[in-house]
């Protein structure tokens, strides 16, 4: 089986850095323009420097989003910002438009080309057409079932891209105009106010004919593709992408993690059963708070793939702490906290080169000895005793019984 390249979001530099230590290959991230996620930190081009620079120490690679619907006010610019983002190292843009590939190609060839699935690729013949103008690489829409890519895959001479795991839209790949009805802002320029996840009363003229007690959402289950990763590996598909540049630091950890660990017993073992599947759900329901499923890779999406009246996935796991650094000789960690904990909590440390180990929360010191029973205190910095070595980075979490 051929390499595969596991590919993370990024909201910001630190979590950029996050993806790339717990196990991506590469990361994708937006700038301050030209991105469909505005509500995201996003980048400056020093961050995006910085960025580069971090992932090449590790080998890896930097992708950028350049993936507004463009019309004709959006191209102002446009090349001096693709000129630039060639000459820190960046090694490829995401794209819907072919207007930006062409300005690409021209002057800034040194970027790769990614089509984004924005432009709703699902079938052979319009990947064969989108290599003939330049693309190289191309992200499948979403919309695509698990033997239609096995099919594609074999036909077309282009590195492929699929999304694995996060959000769904309940449009075709993302295309929707929801947010600009409703709030004014354009979902396809950067501007998505999620309006299909809001929660809905539903009139017959004045008549109300839902359910008082359960609104209505529009919502899709979110992605998760781990029944279908040896597959896609076996087609030879190029990347497997996660979706969640809105998400929290944990989250990125976590998931990288569990689909880098994944991979690699594919890679390594030759295959995998549905026990070890199993296993790697029960890690992926640790940093959820939405249903999950495996969208159209089955096949059609019916109505069980959406969240009519569903609140939450019933998170397991809560992240309580990022460790800074660890004193050998006292056993102590030195933590920045995230959310509360009490002294006889159980807590789970996991980290990019660990298994998850537990222990029992014994002993809290403030950075002045003063011994403490309860953390409550977000991004409070503070010691606690761990009875096996943690390293910088680590992240703690608490088993929710």
């Amino acid at each position: 089986m051929n390499k595969i390249e596991l590919l993370a979001p990024a909201k910001d530099l630190q979590k950029a850095k996050t993806a790339i230590r717990y196990g991506a290959d590469a990361v994708y991230l937006g700038g301050k323009q030209f991105s469909l996620r505005s509500r995201a930190s996003n980048f400056e081009i020093e961050d995006i420097k910085e960025i580069v620079a971090f992932a090449k120490e590790y080998r890896r690679k930097v992708y950028v989003t350049v993936n507004i619907v463009f019309h004709d006010d959006d191209f102002k610019g446009i090349i001096a910002y693709l000129r630039t983002l060639a000459d820190i190292g960046v090694d490829g843009i995401i794209i819907e438009s072919l207007a930006v590939m062409a300005l690409c190609k021209k002057y800034a060839p040194a970027l790769e080309c990614h089509i984004s699935t924005q432009l709703s690729s699902t079938n052979s013949d319009a990947i064969r057409q989108l290599k003939m103008y330049g693309a190289d690489r191309v992200v499948l829409a979403r919309e695509v079932a698990m033997s239609e890519i096995e099919v594609i895959a074999q036909r077309v001479d282009i590195p492929l891209e699929v999304f694995i795991h996060g959000g769904m839209c309940s449009n075709y790949s993302g295309r929707c105009t929801l947010s600009n009805r409703m709030t004014l802002r354009d979902a396809n320029r950067g501007g998505c106010a999620q309006s299909c996840r809001w929660k809905y009363r539903i009139y017959d003229n004045d008549r109300l004919v839902s359910d008082r007690e359960c609104l209505l959402s529009m919502s899709s289950k979110d992605l998760r593709a781990t029944s279908y990763i040896e597959r896609l590996i076996r087609a030879n598909v190029a990347s497997l992408k996660i979706e969640g540049r809105m998400k929290s630091d944990y989250y990125i950890a976590q998931v990288t993690k569990t689909y880098r660990n994944m991979i690699d017993e594919i890679m390594i073992g030759n295959g995998i059963d549905a026990r070890r599947i199993a296993y790697y759900d029960r890690e992926l329901d640790k940093a959820e708070n939405r249903p999950s499923d495996d969208g159209f890779l089955s096949g059609h999406a019916d109505h069980s793939k959406h969240l009519y009246g569903v609140n939450g996935a019933g998170v397991t796991h809560e992240y309580v702490a990022y460790v800074k650094d660890f004193d050998l000789h006292t056993g102590r960690a030195l933590i920045e906290v995230r959310n509360k904990f009490t002294k006889g909590d159980i807590l789970e440390v996991f980290g990019p080169d660990m298994n998850n180990e537990r222990f029992k929360v014994e002993d809290i010191f403030s950075l002045d000895e003063e011994v403490l029973t309860v953390v409550n205190q977000p991004m409070e910095m503070l010691w606690i005793r761990v009875p096996f070595m943690v390293k910088p980075h680590y992240m703690i979490r608490k088993v929710i019984r």
